[in-house]
């Protein structure tokens, strides 16, 4: 292996690492230990709804302060000042019983996941791009899947011998062995225009329509995302017959993301970006929804249906967004995952209100669907805009 290619894998472990750090640790630990707190720390149902929307809320914040920032120096110093960031807002969700400060810690915890998922990702790509290699986020990515599963075994796991408030804490301590890595393995960031081979990098930004209804189907994709990710664990729970299984098919759910992104690579080589998020959409719904209809595989069949296509969907908008912005990532993904962030920050909200006058979280699921069928339909007329304006089509950014 070159040496070029032994510091790709490097810098792409970086970022997997911080990934499983700000996403799995200080976001998705949640989401398992969301029934474990409601039993044995007095949370209510519409108060755990809350506590999610707080967690997006910090991180459509994170969003709009990365979608500000051109200054890669200062991207990187914040990207490092929020890995801190994940680890106390992990140790602060153990040491209270009060839903203040617990939402403060999920604020802060959604700057960090903003960090991590939105400057990290920006700079990792950047690097990618000025070094030459592939600019595609499919391994990158994995660290969201790998989070995901690794928090459900860690809850299931735990849960035989440990408290919710115990739990958190082994968490802090799996974050500090994630930190160290995510921070020493990226390299600080070179701010002039030019790949190492001399070549300059351009952005070329698509047409402001397509933008504006670019963001408006990713909100939808936010919608459908955030209701299965932040209850499904709670939803599976109450379905007859499910009770304690939960925490089962959200680790189905981790690990079918694990290899999406990579799958999905592989898929916009063959059919393009626009054909592969539409298939993702299509898919997602379909995940969304198979949960309700009984028995534990349908529960299986929606979550690994789900988990593949809900990073899909993320890894292809914000490699398309790398990709208008080479020199600049981290601006168009910071624009993009506002609308995403609005729409988790409504999502749990509204879940949280039905679930408190109807007894359930699965109501949202339907409310999701929904949502991600106005989505399907906005990006089919991507790809029509796309067809007839030939600036909106992703070409850039992809020099192997």
């Amino acid at each position: 292996m070159s040496d070029s290619q032994k510091q790709r894998l490097k810098v792409l472990s970086a970022g997997i690492l911080s990934l499983i750090l700000v996403m799995g640790v200080a976001r998705f630990a949640y989401t398992p230990l969301l029934p474990l707190m409601q039993q044995q720390a007095g949370l209510g149902v519409a108060d755990g709804g809350w506590l999610a929307a707080w967690n997006y809320a910090g991180y459509l914040s994170g969003a709009l302060i990365a979608s500000m920032i051109s200054d890669l120096v200062l991207k990187d110093r914040l990207y490092r000042i929020g890995l801190v960031v994940a680890v106390l807002t992990t140790v602060a969700m153990g040491l209270t019983t009060d839903v203040f400060w617990w939402s403060v810690s999920r604020f802060l915890a959604g700057l960090s996941t903003a960090g991590g998922m939105l400057l990290g990702t920006g700079l990792i790509l950047n690097w990618l791009i000025r070094h030459q290699h592939r600019s595609e986020l499919g391994i990158h990515f994995t660290g969201i899947g790998l989070g995901i599963a690794g928090c459900a075994a860690a809850v299931a796991l735990m849960t035989q011998w440990l408290d919710w408030r115990a739990q958190w804490f082994v968490f802090s301590a799996l974050g500090v062995l994630l930190l160290i890595p995510a921070w020493r393995w990226l390299p600080p960031p070179d701010s002039t225009s030019l790949t190492v081979g001399g070549q300059k990098m351009e952005d070329n930004p698509p047409g402001a329509g397509f933008l504006r209804v670019f963001m408006a189907a990713y909100f939808c994709a936010g919608v459908g995302y955030v209701v299965s990710a932040t209850f499904i664990v709670a939803i599976i729970d109450k379905l007859p017959g499910l009770g304690g299984r939960g925490a089962l098919v959200f680790l189905v759910l981790g690990l079918s993301a694990v290899p999406a992104c990579i799958v999905w690579d592989f898929i916009a080589r063959r059919v393009g970006y626009l054909n592969s998020l539409l298939l993702s959409f299509v898919l997602q719904i379909v995940g969304i929804l198979l949960p309700l209809a009984g028995g534990l595989i349908p529960a299986f069949l929606g979550a690994t249906l789900f988990g593949g296509n809900f990073i899909g969907a993320v890894s292809l908008v914000l490699t398309m967004a790398g990709r208008y912005y080479p020199t600049r990532p981290a601006k168009m993904m910071g624009k993009m995952t506002i609308a995403y962030g609005i729409a988790q920050v409504a999502g749990p909200a509204v879940t949280g209100t039905l679930a408190a006058h109807g007894g359930s979280y699965a109501d949202g699921l339907y409310v999701a669907a929904a949502v991600m069928a106005v989505g399907t339909v906005l990006v089919a007329l991507l790809r029509v805009m796309a067809a007839r304006g030939p600036e909106n089509t992703v070409t850039a950014g992809n020099p192997v």
